[in-house]
């Protein structure tokens, strides 16, 4: 870069190395400056390398769907919609886990209401567990090891190994997805994510106004920049439909599709703005639980994911549910069948994938 301070270090110790080459008699060095794409190619393989060389070890299956979700700002609701995902989810028998990464914000033991002391195994922390439906919600979350008005008072290198511990030292279990609640913003923690869980997939929550779709465009970037796949985009809050009938878009409209066609991504659904996901969530009782659950939000998923909030995926949403469970139902759906689809370990390359991760854990060569 300009005004490099190692400029004269950088040409000695060249000049140095290649003298010492059979044959070489005289090196002249001329230095440039690079332009501002290269500088950001070079930082991009530099954060790829990272990731490569310190993936923390976590007790998650191989087959196990690792998707983080994400907002730009706070208020769009992104605790909300990682709970009630992971219910829709359990009710279709399914097994998810929740890890609460927001440290300083954590909401996910209030809204699922679960309270309780974390125990160890093995010398591992053993998640709390909520029965949903056929499936189970594993949750962690500081909630359980801080009391609710303590305010947590840590900052970056602090924050990012208390995600560590809860990756690396909780046995999840065999589940089917882990659902990542991350603060909002592009901080320490998502950087921290991105560095050890690189295989983590990422859905951007929004609200339908235009400054949280431009706030929330930047927490995709970040995604892109740590070399995750952004999945797809939720709309939150969108309009409010009376009893009447009728539609008042409080926060705007078109934010959450907006979003998704500038960073080329499916929007995977839009949550109407309904009292009732708070009035829940002050409960502990997720609004989408037991709400005229039908035969498993993953039938029926539809096709087109991208065509907007879950078209086609009303089968299995279950018989006169709200329209606010009906989105997240169709939302799970579409996560399960098309966006962040579930690996089945019956399939030849998931076995062999299983078999390799088993010889690298043991500390052998895989076979062949």
């Amino acid at each position: 870069v300009a005004s490099c301070p190692l400029r004269t270090r950088l040409g000695d110790d060249a000049r140095r190395r290649v003298l010492a080459l059979p044959g070489v008699e005289e090196v002249r060095i001329t230095t440039g400056v690079m332009e501002q794409n290269e500088r950001a190619a070079l930082m991009s393989r530099a954060r790829l390398k990272a990731q490569e060389a310190s993936a923390v070890a976590t007790d998650l299956s191989p087959r196990t769907r690792v998707v983080a979700v994400a907002s730009g700002k706070g208020g769009v609701g992104k605790s909300s919609v990682t709970v009630n995902l992971a219910v829709a989810l359990a009710e279709a028998g399914l097994q998810v886990g929740v890890l609460d990464a927001d440290v300083w914000g954590h909401s996910v033991p209030r809204l699922l209401g679960m309270e309780g002391e974390i125990e160890a195994r093995g010398k591992k922390m053993v998640p709390l567990e909520r029965p949903v439906g056929a499936g189970v919600v594993r949750v962690i979350s500081m909630g359980f090891l801080a009391d609710e008005d303590t305010a947590i008072m840590w900052r970056g290198l602090v924050l990012n190994r208390a995600v560590q511990h809860f990756l690396e030292d909780v046995h999840w279990g065999d589940l089917d997805y882990l659902l990542i609640d991350l603060p909002p913003g592009t901080g320490d923690v998502q950087m921290g994510v991105a560095r050890m869980l690189p295989r983590t997939e990422v859905l951007i929550v929004t609200t339908p106004a235009l400054a949280a779709q431009k706030v929330a465009g930047r927490a995709a970037d970040m995604a892109r920049k740590g070399h995750l796949r952004v999945a797809g985009v939720i709309e939150n809050m969108s309009a409010f439909v009376c009893e009447h009938g009728e539609r008042y878009a409080l926060f705007g409209e078109g934010g959450g599709r907006r979003l998704a066609e500038e960073i080329g991504v499916p929007l995977v659904g839009q949550v109407p703005l309904d009292p009732a996901v708070a009035a829940s969530g002050d409960a502990g009782r997720p609004v989408v639980e037991g709400e005229g659950a039908g035969e498993g939000a993953g039938e029926g998923a539809g096709e087109g994911a991208g065509e907007g909030a879950g078209e086609g995926a009303s089968e299995g949403a279950g018989e006169g549910a709200s329209e606010v469970t009906k989105a997240f139902r169709q939302i799970a759906a579409l996560l399960m069948d098309e966006i962040v689809p579930r690996l089945e370990m019956e399939g030849c390359s998931a076995r062999m994938l299983a078999r390799v991760e088993e010889a690298l854990g043991a500390g052998a060569r895989p076979p062949g």
